[in-house]
């Protein structure tokens, strides 16, 4: 074989062109200067203000969901989830082995235990498949719900990771968790734009979180949101995400332990005009992909990762995979293309792996997972480069 890393580096230049190439990179290039002034000008910079309002139901309205709960973070949405779902403390919850450290210490912080499961090559979400079987060993259903037969402990939810945007396969997870009393929470912080069945994520969950990390399809900075189609959750989640505080023109009074997760007007203003580009970055996003797809099509060794048949994803970050026997050329092919200025990156760390998680329980085999980590490469994704290929043919000088 020719020298595999160079050949990789010029499959990549061929799409994104030379020169320095980040990861993932926001744009801003619609109304985000003229809603941010008006918040100065106006001096609605903090927690309440019109542009919450609007970005929210600029959320809905995109996602198809009925309530979307602004928040400060991704994170934090995805703590309120599990704490709307019921999670509670020394109660496990089944989350991804292969997933950002978020979706692990979202479970930690409402005092339960992460339960780490494999994945599926197809989607590099949680497998239904191999999952069905694990449940069946392990799982006892009581009269107050579902219980692990080894630990004692109450298995509480699941939730699937949308990894990298694209959608897990969710309707064989519903009928799981149906089966066996759990609560779908969707973590689909990374797959705003991304449809399962014709579905946008967030909408098969009872209920669900969004990010709008500085890296993700949009941004507010940072910042969050909870997704429900049940009036009451939304009530609640709005509620507990403003420290609980009980509406009254002056006086502080609190009904509950809440949190001050809100987002603040100055960053929704961000978000609302990033929302109005969303359609035009997710169209670029998935050029960008077929631009990829082309590339690397026919080079032995790695192959670029494509949707799933099921879905339409917004291809957040793009994945290149190594084919098993090339596998142990991971870290070759990271030093070759961040040395000459393309930022590449490998796969989290296994939670499992990681320290504070050592001691959770999890399936025995977590093959997949394992599999990916040391195949995966995520390469440059902004949305600005879908446009990259196309701009050289027009203006070659």
């Amino acid at each position: 074989m020719a020298d595999f890393p160079q050949t990789v580096v010029e499959a990549l230049r061929s799409v994104i062109g030379q020169g320095t190439v980040s990861l993932h990179e926001p744009e801003f290039s619609g109304n985000e200067w003229a809603y941010v002034k008006e918040c100065l000008d106006t001096g609605w910079v903090s927690s309440v203000g019109k542009f919450v309002d609007s970005f929210e139901g600029m959320l809905a309205d995109y996602t198809g969901v009925k309530h979307a709960v602004a928040t400060v973070n991704g994170t934090a949405a995805l703590h309120v989830c599990l704490k709307l779902a019921g999670v509670e403390r020394d109660e496990e919850v089944l989350v991804p082995a292969l997933t950002f450290v978020a979706t692990a210490n979202a479970v930690s912080y409402c005092g339960a235990i992460p339960h780490f499961v494999d994945s599926s090559e197809i989607t590099l979400g949680i497998d239904p498949e191999k999952l069905k079987p694990y449940l069946k060993e392990i799982a006892e259903i009581r009269n107050e719900g579902c219980f692990n037969r080894k630990t004692g402990r109450r298995i509480r939810a699941v939730v699937p990771m949308h990894t990298f945007g694209h959608p897990v396969d969710l309707d064989p997870l519903s009928e799981l968790c149906e089966e066996y009393r759990l609560v779908l929470v969707e973590d689909a912080a990374e797959s705003l734009g991304s449809y399962y069945k014709g579905r946008h994520t967030g909408n098969v969950g009872r209920i669900s979180a969004l990010s709008f990390n500085g890296n993700k399809v949009i941004t507010t900075g940072g910042g969050g949101a909870i997704l429900t189609n049940d009036p009451d959750l939304a009530k609640l989640a709005k509620h507990v995400t403003t420290t609980a505080k009980i509406p009254h023109r002056w006086s502080f009074s609190h009904d509950m332990v809440g949190y001050n997760y809100r987002l603040p007007n100055i960053n929704a203003a961000l978000g609302c005009a990033q929302l109005e580009r969303l359609p035009d970055f997710i169209e670029s996003k998935r050029r960008l992909a077929e631009h990829y797809s082309r590339a690397f099509l026919g080079i032995e060794g790695i192959r670029f990762f494509a949707e799933p048949p099921f879905a339409k994803s917004n291809y957040w970050l793009n994945v290149l995979l190594l084919e098993k026997e090339q596998a142990g050329k991971r870290d070759e092919l990271l030093e070759a293309t961040n040395s000459i200025g393309i930022m590449t990156r490998p796969s989290w760390t296994l939670m499992h792996r990681l320290e504070m998680y050592g001691h959770c329980p999890r399936m025995d085999d977590l093959s997949v997972a394992e599999d990916l980590e040391v195949r995966l490469i995520n390469i440059p994704s902004s949305s600005r480069l879908g446009g990259m290929r196309e701009a050289r043919r027009n203006d070659p000088a």
